[in-house]
């Protein structure tokens, strides 16, 4: 007789059969419409928990911000945890340089005098907005071409001083308001990869503007003329919802038994049959795969630090 194995390594588990997996660790089955939405809610709250436990390596990736000139603050993917690794871009092609740029805080951002002094960029403030949307009724009170930078609304009364606004699909970034004409000053349009283009003043739902509170970097000093920089980052994205029915979740599948031990531990928390002793078990259980697989999704590289020489001189 001869040894033969399958040939496969695709196995994984739908959010269907997750949730019945995690189900039947807490000694339930599912049963209802219900269950299902209240176990899709604990899997969405369960991977926001992984988010604060440390760096999920399948969720870094990789982008690039064109700096331009006189602009300071440029948003970030919606879905932005935190950025890693961050340098500015010079030249292309074989010319190609990559420069350092430090990562200050808001504090030490705040405390320098001429935030409008021009050059190549060295320093950076991340500002960790929480990439929610609010909205107010606010309409185009006239129309704009693709590159116009002064928008006039019907009213700026609910906008921040700084910040963004959406019109159809245009993400637009304003520095300032005024507020007895109800303008928009120094706009930069296409914002966060989207495009520039005219957009018809009317009071229809079409026009109507949203302000996302993008997480955003402020760069320092403000770009200068003819630099032709671009800020290249990498960063911490959120691992994707749990979706409505038969896909697999965002996760390598070294990560299947934490989730499904992590998911059976929060249902087990929202039903009051189950033995105390066996919500235990189910967290001491979650935390262990948990352990396993984090620790298996590191880094594995050597790390090397450079000391960084300063001189001075009187």
């Amino acid at each position: 007789m001869v040894d033969k194995t399958t040939g496969t390594s695709v196995f994984n588990l739908n959010m269907n059969d997750l949730i019945e997996e995690a189900f039947e660790r807490c000694g339930l089955e599912l049963r209802t419409g219900y269950d299902f939405r209240t176990a899709r809610r604990s899997l969405n709250l369960l991977t926001v928990e992984w988010a604060n436990r440390g760096i999920n390596l399948w969720t870094v990736e990789e982008g690039q911000i064109p700096l331009v000139t006189g602009q300071i603050t440029y948003p970030l993917p919606i879905d932005t945890i935190d950025l890693l690794s961050t340098v500015v871009r010079t030249g292309s092609a074989t010319n190609q340089v990559d420069i350092n740029i430090s990562r200050i805080s808001e504090d030490t951002y705040s405390t320098i005098p001429n935030k409008n002094a021009t050059g190549r960029p060295i320093q950076v403030w991340i500002n960790r907005q929480s990439g929610n949307t609010s909205t107010s009724t606010v309409y185009l009170a006239a129309s704009i071409s693709s590159s116009d930078t002064t928008i006039s609304v019907s009213s700026v009364q609910d906008l921040a001083a700084t910040g963004y606004i959406q019109i159809d699909n245009e993400i637009i970034m304003y520095q300032n308001v005024n507020n007895s004409t109800n303008q928009l000053l120094n706009c930069f349009r296409g914002q966060n990869g989207t495009t520039a283009a005219a957009h018809i003043a009317t009071t229809s739902p079409r026009n109507y503007l949203s302000i996302p509170l993008l997480p955003n970097i402020n760069v320092w000093p403000t770009p200068n003329s003819g630099g032709n920089y671009t800020f290249v980052y990498w960063r911490l994205r959120r691992i994707q919802d749990a979706g409505t029915g038969v896909v697999v979740n965002d996760i390598p599948f070294r990560f299947l038994p934490a989730m499904v031990a992590g998911l059976a531990f929060y249902l087990a928390q929202k039903s009051p049959e189950i033995d105390p002793n066996r919500v235990a078990f189910l967290q001491s259980d979650y935390e262990k795969q948990w352990d396993l697989a984090s620790q298996e999704d590191r880094e594995k590289a050597p790390i090397r630090f450079v000391p960084r020489n300063m001189f001075y001189t009187r």
